[in-house]
């Protein structure tokens, strides 16, 4: 299969757990390539967001403390920046600090921008990959480069409930 046919399945296989609720931009509204990768999660699973990537963030942890499994999508790695406080201060050590008390579950997809067909330029093609390994301790960053790891990967932190970035390329 495709890599995008590949995500499209992986993002099914998540909403079928029914607290899965897919949070971002163009997760519910079209306007860039996370909303077409959604196309088979029911609508009442997505949760359309304005750009405000660090409350974001917050908003997801906020879910996985009261249960859900919040995937929280973000259409590009140079905006997911802006969530770092949440993402390396908070939900990565949320389990160390709370001393086992809270361990919530989130599932993070972030996207490289494609420099081909048409480059979209330095702010929105970075890959930061390697630098948030160094800044996070328990979180695990997995590059989803072939189309054969997006399924199984995908699953394999499903049953693990184990919070993970995935960075995607070229939707």
């Amino acid at each position: 299969m495709t890599y995008k046919k590949e995500i499209i399945r992986s993002m099914k296989l998540i909403s079928k757990n029914k607290k899965s609720i897919f949070i971002g931009q163009s997760v519910a509204v079209p306007g860039n390539l996370l909303f077409p990768s959604l196309k088979d999660v029911p609508k009442n699973q997505k949760l359309e967001l304005p750009i405000f990537e660090e409350t974001q963030m917050g908003i997801a942890i906020g879910l996985a403390l009261n249960g859900f499994l919040p995937i929280s999508c973000y259409p590009r790695f140079d905006f997911f920046i802006l969530s770092l406080n949440q993402t390396v201060n908070h939900i990565d050590k949320l389990n160390q600090i709370s001393s086992n008390e809270f361990n919530p579950f989130v599932i993070i997809r972030v996207m490289v921008g494609s420099k081909k067909p048409v480059n979209a330029g330095i702010q929105h093609t970075m890959d930061y990959s390697k630098e948030l390994r160094q800044m996070l301790k328990y979180i695990d960053v997995i590059q989803l480069k072939d189309s054969k790891e997006v399924y199984r990967s995908y699953n394999k932190v499903l049953k693990e409930k184990k919070n993970t970035v995935f960075v995607e390329y070229n939707l």
